[in-house]
């Protein structure tokens, strides 16, 4: 069984968004400690998005245990000598496949050198990411979350977060300028208000 990682955040972030949300306060309040798992190690974390866009999680984790099935490991190498037709017979499309098979190219060819990533701002893993093939803002901002664990992530394109937004403060829409005044509320632990309004989005 391999390990599982969590979002690491405690009291600190809990005590600092209560005291400048009232309204969020009372949501972590009701919602208690979130755990939501983490792959710490990029490369691994930017495939598993590829393989999650535009399908539900359920269908995610069929595919992603065929594709380790097919691979062993994910690594670039691994993914480089495999047959395009046979990561695409995991369950996805050409272009899904081609974008992961790009994403290899990057890490072996040193475009992207994933190992320094973290050394990074959050800004340039953005702009880094987001010139790969497949890899949009959203996805990038998904692995500063969640592979990196960075503290203060708020994305706006992200439908969830806005559905979840929408609903904690009973809006019926939401400008960019009251999305930008609640992620400037959140700051500098806007990753941590992400997870409780994520939950909210479905309430």
């Amino acid at each position: 069984m391999s390990q599982q990682y969590f979002f690491e955040y405690g009291q600190k972030e809990i005590d600092y968004l209560k005291r400048k949300d009232k309204k969020l306060g009372a949501a972590i309040d009701r919602i208690g400690i979130i755990q939501r798992e983490v792959i710490p190690d990029p490369f691994t974390a930017l495939i598993s998005s590829v393989v999650g866009q535009q399908i539900s999680s359920k269908a995610a984790d069929t595919v992603w245990s065929r594709l380790i099935h097919l691979l062993g490991d994910i690594t670039p190498d691994r993914i480089a000598q495999a047959e395009l037709i046979a990561i695409k017979d995991c369950g996805m499309s050409v272009r899904k496949a081609e974008y992961i098979q790009g994403i290899a190219e990057a890490a072996i060819s040193g475009t992207v050198d994933f190992k320094t990533l973290s050394s990074l701002s959050d800004e340039e893993i953005i702009k880094k990411l987001s010139s790969l093939r497949g890899v949009g803002v959203w996805t990038a901002e998904m692995l500063l979350i969640f592979s990196l664990q960075r503290p203060d992530v708020v994305s706006s394109k992200d439908l969830a977060i806005c559905r979840g937004m929408m609903n904690l403060y009973g809006l019926k829409e939401l400008s960019k300028e009251k999305f930008e005044r609640y992620r400037k509320r959140y700051s500098p632990y806007g990753s941590i208000a992400s997870l409780y309004i994520w939950e909210l989005s479905v309430q």
